[in-house]
């Protein structure tokens, strides 16, 4: 059962990071408390919004004194999870996977990358953030052994449509998904997180052209 329950939409969910960097920025920069209306006024929403959406959680604010920014950022950080540490995979060590795997700082979102897989035998042994790359010939077995959650795939459509039902048979919930293939239509069951760089690229161009 949803730790929260299930009325609360992904589009409050999707926010929820938002709220957390912005309160890690006032945190660190010695702020202690803020008001909802001050908080509104930083991040471009209104008030109301912003109680409408954390009042799905809980009651975080007093009125008259507004939020305590260290104590709200840790209750954000609790209901995201980011303490979780899910154990993942990635699977793709091309130029895309190779950006996700420097770049983002796993621990620090929820996830604990373990392994990496790539069908290219050559780059096997090679090391990313200090993890050997794998030949895809052992996910089998390194997924038995070690009980990842959840994986990131950075592959084409065609070899994350094989890989799914292999990987949800070995105790995959969750999917990072840089491919176009829908998981998500396919395996119901599964928790699916899409990337379309290209479709942030075309809602940028619609917007740029928005300004003519």
């Amino acid at each position: 059962m949803p730790r929260y329950g299930n009325n609360i939409s992904i589009s409050v969910i999707r926010r929820l990071p938002r709220y957390l960097r912005f309160l890690y920025d006032l945190k660190n920069n010695g702020i202690v408390k803020i008001s909802s209306k001050k908080l509104a006024s930083k991040m471009g929403l209104t008030a109301s919004q912003i109680r409408q959406d954390l009042n799905c959680f809980g009651e975080f604010g007093q009125q008259g004194y507004g939020y305590n920014v260290p104590d709200l950022y840790n209750e954000i950080r609790n209901i995201l999870g980011i303490d979780s540490n899910f154990k993942t995979i990635l699977i793709g060590a091309g130029n895309l996977g190779r950006a996700v795997s420097l770049h983002l700082f796993f621990e620090s979102k929820g996830f604990n990358l373990i392994g990496i897989f790539d069908k290219n035998k050559e780059l096997e042994g090679q090391q990313l953030n200090g993890i050997p790359i794998m030949s895809d010939d052992k996910l089998e077995d390194f997924c038995k052994a070690n009980k990842p959650e959840a994986a990131i795939l950075c592959v084409p459509n065609e070899a994350a449509e094989m890989l799914c039902p292999k990987l949800i048979e070995l105790g995959i919930k969750g999917f990072w998904n840089f491919s176009h293939y829908d998981i998500a239509y396919s395996h119901p069951g599964v928790v699916v997180e899409n990337v379309h760089l290209g479709d942030g690229l075309m809602t940028l161009c619609y917007r740029m052209n928005d300004l003519k």
